[in-house]
């Protein structure tokens, strides 16, 4: 029976809710191919972010507050919740404002800064990603290693380790790249628990419409 408790706690999750805003010790920035949610998930909702005319490839699904080990969700934090009108003006990175607004309650009332400077921050670091141009020029699906997916990211971010960056999958498919950052926004090592590198050989990685 001792043997179990200790093992529920061990394999109980990282998630904390409801921490104090502010006191984390890293970010990571996930990215999402946005093709390949819309194949899962966005089509099946008629997700505005899956129209053509939006060509969308890597959106920003995040800027996440993170421990060394866990990470802080749905903070208590003093901030006023964000305007629309900046949960709108995150769509162009984020494919919706819903998204918006859900990133913040859920990791930027964590990052212990008001709204405003919490997206600010998200689509600077954002910005300071170059996101592989050769993935955007595939004309069909093809199914490849996720190990692709992480060399290309590092061939173009010179500088970059294969610690800093993990790339996750789901239902068979690329689903993220997930680089870990200082609060200065510097590529650093990431913790332990955010090693959860895809091991698929065949994952399905979908065209830009």
């Amino acid at each position: 029976m001792r043997w179990l408790l200790i093992w529920l706690i061990l394999a109980g999750p990282a998630l904390s809710d409801g921490q104090e805003a502010g006191k984390f010790d890293y970010y990571v920035l996930s990215l999402s191919w946005s093709p390949n949610w819309c194949a899962t998930t966005g089509d099946a909702q008629g997700a505005d972010q899956c129209d053509p005319r939006h060509d969308h490839g890597w959106i920003l699904h995040g800027l996440w507050p993170q421990y060394s080990r866990g990470w802080p969700a749905y903070c208590r934090s003093p901030q006023p919740p964000p305007s629309r009108g900046t949960t709108a003006g995150m769509a162009d990175i984020m494919g919706s404002p819903g998204l918006a607004w859900h990133q913040w309650k859920k990791h930027g009332t964590c990052s212990g800064l008001s709204p405003d400077a919490y997206f600010a921050l998200a689509r600077r670091a954002y910005g300071r990603v170059r996101r592989p141009e050769v993935l955007r020029r595939l004309q069909r699906p093809v199914r490849l290693p996720a190990s692709v997916i992480e060399e290309a990211f590092l061939q173009a971010n010179p500088g970059w380790s294969r610690d800093m960056l993990t790339i996750t999958c789901k239902e068979g498919r690329i689903a993220e790249a997930r680089l870990c950052l200082s609060r200065g926004l510097e590529p650093l090592p990431c913790g332990s628990d955010m090693v959860r590198d895809c091991p698929l050989k065949d994952a399905v990685f979908a065209p830009v419409r």
